[in-house]
């Protein structure tokens, strides 16, 4: 198997609101906040729902692999419930393999409400449910040894227990690539992703925002710098500035693709990481496997939801 996800498995509820929504319910725009079942169902409850969708960043990352062409697996913790079996089902379909077995748990899948702005950002209020209960016995060592690489997810680090299955996960893997997910997420976490980046992750995704976060800068001559230092792939997307991979003392960069109709950003990092992991584990330059970053996320930016739609791949 090319790659193993392993993330938080998340169905994706998604909803068109205006910038005054955000502000009546305290939510902070293009951020991901985690609320409990109570909060979840009160904010969906006076909004019209536009779709629902398996996702989770890592899941959706893999099936990007997978509609590449890629064999690809992931492991993500579900309850034996309706939005388990459609969290499944979503994955299978995509010809994902899928390494948990779901069995009744006390907490329901769990969800995530994407709130659409007319401007195409989305901001995320997250009820990790099941999904926040991984452990380390959840994850299947068989199924990381015998893949080539593990894709992680910053979002794991939100919860105490999955930190172990995150742990055995590095442990008993060939190679390790990682998205920090979320500025919220790096300020949180701050000093365990220092750990990860610089000591156990062979690649790194971020967004400007995260990695100035990271290092806690504002000069992004200084994520350079420190890219160049920690002599890993470190991969940074910049929106209208394109991206830039890190590699050792190389610096690569690649431009955004220009008059594209943004409709939805969810997911444009997601699919950037499939794109160039794409690249990566079918041996290509690290210029190419931008280029393909670029290209599946300016793909899913033009539809509704973090998944390419079949008429799309």
């Amino acid at each position: 198997m090319k790659i193993l996800g392993i993330g938080n498995a998340i169905v994706d509820v998604i909803c068109k609101i205006d910038d005054k929504f955000l502000l009546e319910n305290q939510l902070t725009k293009s951020s991901m906040k985690l609320v409990d079942e109570f909060e979840f169902n009160k904010l969906l409850s006076s909004l019209k729902i536009e779709d629902t969708v398996s996702g989770g960043s890592v899941a959706n990352s893999i099936v990007g692999l997978s509609q590449l062409g890629n064999k690809v697996g992931f492991i993500g913790k579900i309850n034996d419930d309706n939005l388990g079996k459609k969290y499944e089902d979503g994955l299978k379909k995509e010809n994902v393999s899928y390494f948990y077995s779901k069995k009744k748990e006390s907490l329901t899948t769990g969800t995530c409400l994407i709130l659409v702005t007319p401007d195409s950002e989305r901001t995320m209020c997250t009820f990790l449910g099941t999904a926040g209960k991984i452990n380390d016995e959840d994850v299947d060592i068989n199924s990381i040894k015998n893949s080539e690489m593990i894709f992680l997810e910053g979002y794991l680090w939100d919860e105490g227990e999955p930190k172990k299955a995150f742990e055995k996960a590095i442990l008993n893997s060939h190679k390790v690539a990682m998205s920090l997910s979320d500025s919220f997420c790096v300020e949180r976490h701050k000093n365990h992703f220092l750990e990860l980046v610089k000591n156990k992750l062979d690649i790194v995704f971020a967004n400007e925002q995260e990695a100035m976060s990271l290092i806690e800068t504002r000069d992004f001559k200084d994520v350079i710098t420190f890219g160049k230092k920690i002599k890993k792939i470190f991969v940074i997307t910049r929106g209208e500035k394109g991206s830039i991979a890190i590699n050792g003392d190389q610096v690569i960069e690649h431009g955004a693709k220009k008059n594209i109709k943004i409709i939805d950003l969810t997911g444009a990092g997601d699919l950037f990481a499939a794109g160039f992991l794409h690249g990566y584990v079918n041996n290509l330059p690290i210029k190419e496997n931008l280029s393909l970053g670029t290209e599946m996320s300016s793909k899913v930016i033009q539809q509704i939801g973090a998944r390419l739609n079949n008429n799309e791949k």
